[in-house]
């Protein structure tokens, strides 16, 4: 498959200050603001800039910020003649910008020479970088005029610490309430013959309008199988049918589908469904087509499962631009109102009023499905990396965690157990978020009974332990795999076996079933998709339980029964693995991903290899695949 990587550019320009000097704008602030522009879609799209890349079938090194923009900057010096760039003018300069775009960001200009330096980088193909600048552009420059970055912040960035010192994600922390924590006591096992609740659990299912049979799935674009893809050279097959193993996303048939074939899976309790309704063609998405995704899916939903209530989370991909959420404060036509409302109106029927109310300020809520058990609905695109919007200030955004301490404080006072939600994992967040997240887990974990998240397409989990000791499991996030395809996976879903609705219930995880259809069998001429099972978690890792204690020791037994681990990387695919082997680097880094929930985080890991060599110290650090 095609990478759309940066490129160096040496080989293509004889001088690099000759570039610098470009007709492209009408004055240098205007090339410095386009480059702020392109640095920003840097921050917002993951992994060499572009969100669409397609990634190796292995876990891929944690990038924070500016380790990402430190890899763009040498090429962009030597394609502008940065080389002589000192710091008090790299300060100058960006205190022009800032100037510039408060008083009057021309933001049409900031964009042509933008998709210009996308072009000249070799980002992606031209079409891509015209149509990706105009749909951040607005939003972009918005952000950053908003922003707190200071010229000091952004040449320490962009020339290193002797300049300046990065801090725009600074550390900060939620308050815990003075109540005394009480002791850790684990759950109990139901009892023999106690009621079980099957929870259906439905994430990322990207469903692409454009999605066409027989195109090319190995495109030039981002995202293939679809109209404008074209034809396939004669010697490879065009896209299947019901999907394909490629960058391609899910026809709406291929939902049908999943929801009309759930039959043998249930019957549920009810449903969570964790976002990403849109497919990835996040270069040329309007709000209407997100809005059309948003109301076409929920309405298949609701035909399908009928009665049975539904309790969705927000995904990054809901947004356009993609994972533009921002912070409640911020109003008008820049605002998530006009996603937030309709995501209230669509689900009006599942959702009470309390959580309707606060669905629409930050698209969060709370509710109670049983007595005895609150659910707790994240929108995880306050802690993402990926939110430009967290420039203007990344601290406890929308007010979300310490709501969440006030909803889990609450329910320990009632004796409630509660589950948690999300989009996106929180091993997976900015790191102050996914400290103090951890810190909120780690605090209540006797109420807490389950976490559930979706967003790397894959099937995996993480670890939580107590922070003393970083050694005691104390709880375990499920990090579901996808319904779609993207990239080269069958589709699935995920069923929870869950301690049921009775008095003194634990409402823990007792198992989950994990089903997909297996595309190669699917797109034979002639046949019907048949969802099967893959595997069930307890019987095919011999689980006592589904504890976090559980979780941790298979960790330590993958790391050492290399045919145990084989059998978890297959499933970890859903069943279509890559075919490279996975190495040593490869295994360390995936098993050390299942330790990993609280980010950026290697202490976490230390164990895993003799020695205490860390994965993090070999490059190994894992972070999301497909997103």
């Amino acid at each position: 498959m095609p990478r759309y990587e940066a490129s160096p550019c040496q080989n293509r320009l004889r001088s690099g200050r000759e570039q610098g000097q470009d007709r492209t704008s009408g004055a240098p602030g205007l090339l410095w603001m386009g480059l702020v522009l392109v640095l920003a879609l840097a921050l917002a799209l993951p992994d060499s800039l572009v969100l669409w890349a397609p990634a190796e079938a292995h876990p891929l090194p944690a990038q924070g910020h500016p380790a990402r923009l430190h890899r763009i900057v040498p090429q962009l010096r030597d394609v502008f003649g940065w080389g002589n760039l000192t710091c008090p003018v790299c300060k100058g300069l960006f205190t022009v910008i800032n100037l510039g775009l408060k008083k009057e960001p021309n933001v049409a200009r900031v964009g042509s020479v933008a998709i210009k330096l996308c072009n000249l980088l070799k980002i992606a193909p031209p079409a891509v970088c015209q149509s990706i600048v105009h749909l951040f552009e607005d939003d972009m420059v918005e952000a950053w005029r908003r922003s707190v970055l200071s010229p000091s912040e952004a040449c320490g960035l962009l020339l290193g610490s002797t300049c300046g010192h990065w801090d725009i994600f600074s550390s900060w922390n939620i308050s815990l309430p003075t109540v005394p924590k009480p002791p850790p006591k684990p759950p109990s096992p139901p009892a023999p013959g106690a009621p079980v609740s099957r929870v259906l659990f439905l994430t990322d299912l990207h469903w692409d309008h454009d999605y066409l049979e027989g195109m090319d799935p190995d495109c030039a674009d981002p995202l293939c199988c679809r109209r404008g893809s074209g034809l396939p050279p004669a010697s490879r097959p065009g896209a299947g049918y019901w999907g394909e193993y490629s960058k391609c996303d899910l026809p709406l048939r291929t939902l049908e589908s999943l929801l009309s074939g759930l039959g043998p899976a249930g019957p549920f309790d009810m449903v969570y469904w964790t976002g990403d309704i849109p497919a990835h063609d996040v270069w040329h998405q309007t709000r209407q087509d997100q809005l059309r995704a948003l109301t076409t899916v929920t309405a298949l939903v609701r035909k399908f499962l009928g009665p049975v209530p539904v309790y969705p989370a927000v995904g990054n991909h809901e947004s356009t631009p993609v994972n533009s959420f921002p912070p409640p404060f911020i109003e008008g036509n820049h605002s998530s109102s006009w996603l937030y409302e309709a995501m209230a109106k669509a689900w009006e029927n599942w959702l009470p009023a309390e959580a309707l109310r606060t669905l629409r300020i930050g698209g969060f809520y709370a509710l109670s499905p049983y007595p005895g058990l609150r659910l707790i609905s994240l929108n995880m695109n306050f802690c993402s990396r990926e939110n430009f919007w967290l420039l203007i200030n990344s601290t406890d955004p929308a007010g979300q965690l310490q709501w969440l301490v006030g909803e889990l404080q609450a329910a320990e006072d009632r004796g409630d157990k509660v589950h948690i939600i999300g989009h996106i994992p929180p091993g997976h967040c900015l790191k102050s978020w996914s400290w103090n997240y951890y810190r909120i887990i780690a605090r209540y974990e006797n109420t807490l009974a389950g976490q559930f998240f979706g967003h790397t397409h894959v099937d995996e989990f993480e670890v939580f332990y107590d922070e003393e000791t970083l050694s005691r499991p104390l709880a375990v996030a499920f990090l579901a795999p996808s319904a779609t395809t993207y990239i080269g996976l069958n589709p699935g879903y995920r069923v929870y076996q869950i301690d049921g609705n009775y008095s003194g219930s634990s409402h823990v995880v007792l198992d989950h079933e994990t089903y997909i259809l297996n595309l190669t069998q699917a797109n034979v001429p002639g046949a019907m998709p048949h969802w099967q099972l893959l595997y069930r978690a307890r019987e095919t890792y011999g689980l006592l339980n589904a504890l976090p204690e559980a979780w941790h020791n298979l960790v330590y037994r993958m790391r050492g029964d290399m045919q145990l681990f084989q059998t978890f990387w297959f499933l970890y695919h859903k069943g279509h693995p890559p075919s490279e082997p996975c190495g040593t680097p490869c295994r360390l880094a995936t098993l050390c991903a299942q330790l990993s929930g609280r980010a950026d985080s290697p202490a976490l890991c230390r164990h895993l290899v003799p020695g205490g060599s860390l994965p993090e110290a070999q490059g190994l650090w894992p972070r999301p695949l497909f997103c």
